[in-house]
């Protein structure tokens, strides 16, 4: 069975339980939640050893990592260091969305490297083996989609981006409205030069049920795609983004009462005074499905900073009910991530989403930024440093300043604020460090 049919019977599973500690939440608020549809447990059913995670209402908002080749930069050894990095910095699950070189290599070469839930996009490797197979991605076979997809489930893979709302009629939506960004979805623009070419409806939409059938068999948790996500802030929340929500809540339904897990994921580009209409809209047309949020973007005009520009965004979104940030590196729109890319979007997208947690009331957010606070007072700069979301940088920071006092820093050296009212509170006369 599946968490969500296990939870369905009121069946408390050693993730439930392992999560119910994690997130100090009562087990039968959990089972509710998961039975609901509200929140999902991304782990396949072969894999052992993960670090099992609930996403979804009421439970801290996770963080993703994007990872993975081009056909541009192929190098499988980078690509595991990048994994390292976000493991280090605390990321909550990693996708591999590579599309170059041996791709079941690279995907089973990452899953045996990280303990974290892992997610892939199907659609990538069935167009890019039949591209290099057949010469082109119009001659992609339905039953090679689906071969693929049952193919990384045996792998092990705990969740999968589908873009099942990429439909006929959706793109004609899209052509009536018209767009400045048209498709920036690399999976939805796979599937719109597929159907297009060959005048049929996207396989994913119309054999539903056969994805269902995978899903179910090995405990796949389907993240439905926004194939059709703005890519711009001049397209966000148009008609064809909306019809495609609507046709993925559809779908939700229909997997929800099959037994599989679903997550809806959402824009995007879209402008910060928005991003609430669009949580409101995904909850309402989505049966309360946990909401994965690619950024959001909220503004246009700052390649090299889309990590703050989408932390912007993603605190905002998580706030008001996103539970899932996909993070976005400062290479967004530029180049494959490096390193330093990774490390600094997932430690961004993790302040983005505790500062949602703290919005949203999740147990244990306030309390750590209060044991922040208390440190602040006493001037605790070794628990400061153990308190921080990147207590590596904070401690080269501290380390390098060197201040003259030991308890102050080199902003305000003798003039600190905290010292000063403390001495004067406790009548000593003012100004007299030494």
């Amino acid at each position: 069975m599946t968490q969500l049919e296990q939870a369905k019977r009121g069946n408390v599973t050693l993730e439930i339980k392992k999560i119910c500690q994690e997130e100090k939440i009562r087990e039968e608020e959990l089972l509710e939640g998961i039975s609901r549809g509200e929140i999902v447990i991304p782990k396949n059913k072969l894999r052992q050893g993960t670090n099992v995670i609930g996403i979804g209402k009421g439970l801290r908002t996770k963080v993703n990592t994007n990872i993975g080749t081009s056909p541009d930069v192929i190098d499988l050894d980078y690509e595991i260091a990048k994994l390292r990095v976000a493991e280090k910095v605390k990321s909550d699950t990693v996708m591999d969305l590579s599309t170059g070189g041996d791709l079941d290599k690279i995907r089973r070469s990452i899953i045996k490297n990280t303990r974290m839930p892992l997610g892939t996009v199907p659609v990538y490797q069935a167009a890019v083996e039949t591209i290099n197979e057949k010469g082109g991605i119009i001659y992609m076979d339905i039953d090679k989609i689906f071969e693929v997809i049952k193919r990384q489930a045996e792998d092990g893979v705990d969740f999968m981006t589908v873009h099942c709302g990429v439909t006929l009629s959706t793109l004609e939506r899209l052509r009536k409205e018209g767009r400045i960004g048209s498709i920036v979805s690399r999976g939805g623009a796979f599937l719109t030069t597929w159907m297009i070419a060959n005048e049929k409806e996207n396989p994913l939409y119309s054999h539903f049920d056969r994805l269902l059938e995978i899903a179910k068999e090995y405990d796949v948790t389907l993240s439905l795609g926004d194939g059709l996500r703005p890519g711009c802030i001049a397209d966000s929340t148009d008609r064809a983004q909306i019809q495609e929500l609507v046709i993925l809540g559809e779908l939700a339904k229909q997997a929800l009462d099959s037994g599989v897990q679903v997550m809806i994921e959402g824009p995007g580009h879209i402008p910060f005074d928005e991003v609430e209409t669009n949580i409101i809209l995904e909850k309402k047309l989505c049966h309360n499905a946990p909401f994965y949020v690619l950024g959001p973007v909220v503004t246009d005009i700052a390649p090299g900073y889309d990590h703050i520009t989408s932390a912007i965004g993603g605190a905002y979104a998580a706030s008001v009910g996103a539970d899932f940030l996909c993070y976005v590196t400062p290479g967004e729109h530029l180049r494959l991530p490096t390193l330093e890319d990774v490390r600094e979007g997932v430690i961004t997208a993790r302040i983005a989403a505790h500062i949602g947690d703290l919005s949203k009331g999740i147990k244990g957010a306030f309390e750590w930024d209060l044991q922040m606070a208390k440190n602040r007072e006493k001037r605790n700069w070794k628990r400061q440093i153990e308190l921080s979301i990147d207590p590596e940088l904070a401690g080269k920071m501290r380390e390098s300043a060197k201040p003259k006092v030991e308890d102050v820093c080199t902003m305000c050296g003798e003039f600190c604020a905290i010292k000063m009212v403390e001495k004067a509170l406790r009548g000593e006369k003012p100004l007299t460090f030494a």
